[in-house]
């Protein structure tokens, strides 16, 4: 299953972050994450870029990510409790498989690509 997300970080980053079909996404308990954590912006920014231009998640995680970055940047599935509230409700309102426009916590700023709902 792993691999399928792999390749959906490089198929949905094509598509452009913020995509998607706007049909309501359905109440689940738990999502398959995974993440990118950068200090600064302007490095999330140029990992955003690498996506959007074709590039795997999980290659532009271990290259950017100051978290995770071994795993590609997977969280496995984490509950809406178990994350920091931002990080919380972007990944619980993220559609499976297109990736996030930045955002900010206290940890520093973000990219998240939805694996999987449940």
């Amino acid at each position: 299953m792993s691999s399928k997300g792999k390749g959906k970080g490089g198929g949905g980053g094509g598509k452009g972050a913020g995509g998607g079909d706007d049909k309501p996404l359905k109440p689940c308990q738990q999502v398959k994450v995974r993440h990118i954590l950068c200090e600064k912006q302007s490095k999330v920014l140029e990992a955003l870029e690498l996506i959007k231009n074709g590039k795997s998640f999980s290659d532009v995680a271990q290259n950017y990510s100051e978290d995770k970055a071994r795993q590609g940047g997977s969280l496995g599935y984490i509950t809406r409790e178990s994350m920091v509230g931002a990080f919380s409700e972007k990944a619980f309102s993220q559609p499976v498989g297109v990736v996030s426009e930045p955002f900010k916590t206290q940890f520093g700023y973000h990219i998240i690509l939805v694996e999987d709902r449940k």
